[in-house]
């Protein structure tokens, strides 16, 4: 069984304080976009991970596995799972959950499984989201989600600046900072067909800053050399601005500065985890 499953942008973030939980309700316009990763799946003796293209725990902290025990019947066979590892991690693309989201298909393909959209938002907030893909609007804990017509007309440049952020330690510096709120992109500065999106903010933008201030030099650096506002994903440090055209956001990938983990012009994609072939 191959699946293929894509990375995500968030258009625009808007944070809540915590509540009893002791998690951050959100408000998040999501489109799911390249590059993409490919999952293999077969039954086997025993469960096994294989992970290609780079260095990631494979072991039961995987959210692959995570996912696996989430809806696994009692009675099953074991998993060979194969990654072949496109998304850049540690990133606010959502790698991992998109992984997750495809281990789940893989699981309702084999095994006739059922999930439970709160259940499987538990495993990521990102998690519900890659089930579907597209656009759409995300709230709740990621749970709650509202699918929105598609969007295209415009093409992304995509950075990711050379050092990781974590999204726990992103959360909390945003609670030490009193819960700031990010700056906004709107009108003329966004491709007509986003406008009505529009403004779009990311409200954790001041704390990723404040974790790791060579984000700021990167994004003013890219906004330089653009001539256009730079956004963050998530809780970064991926950066993108818009382009009209493939052409123009491939020009703006030349002009990025050396040393980024990945750069890239990517389109935005119509859906999520997606099997391509059931063996």
């Amino acid at each position: 069984m191959k699946i293929e499953t894509p990375a995500k942008i968030n258009l625009s973030l808007r944070v809540r304080r915590a509540d009893s939980t002791g998690y951050h309700p959100l408000l998040s316009i999501v489109q799911a976009i390249e590059p993409m990763d490919t999952l293999f799946v077969e039954l086997a003796d025993d469960d096994r991970l294989e992970i290609e293209g780079i260095r990631l725990p494979v072991d039961d902290d995987n959210l692959i596995w995570k996912a696996v025990r989430a809806v696994r019947p009692e009675r099953r066979r074991g998993l060979h799972f194969r990654l072949i590892k496109e998304i850049p991690t540690a990133a606010g693309l959502g790698g991992g959950s998109s992984d997750a989201a495809a281990a789940l298909l893989a699981m309702r393909t084999l095994f006739d499984v059922q999930d439970d959209r709160s259940v499987i938002a538990g495993i990521g907030a990102d998690v519900p989201f890659f089930q579907n893909g597209g656009l759409a609007r995300m709230e709740g804990y990621g749970e709650m989600l509202t699918a929105l017509p598609p969007v295209t007309g415009y093409h992304l440049a995509l950075v990711v600046p050379p050092f990781d952020l974590s999204t726990p330690a992103v959360y909390r510096a945003w609670d030490d900072l009193g819960h700031p709120a990010g700056f906004s992109v709107a009108g003329t500065d966004l491709p007509p067909p986003l406008r009505s999106l529009g403004p779009l903010v990311n409200d954790l933008y001041p704390a990723a800053v404040d974790l790791a201030p060579r984000l700021d030099e990167w994004r003013a650096e890219l906004a330089l050399r653009w001539g256009r506002p730079v956004m963050m994903s998530g809780s970064g440090p991926s950066l993108f601005a818009f382009f009209g055209s493939e052409e123009e956001a491939d020009e703006a990938v030349d002009l990025v500065p050396a040393g980024s983990r990945f750069a890239r012009a990517v389109a935005p994609i119509g859906h999520g985890a997606r099997l391509l072939d059931d063996g």
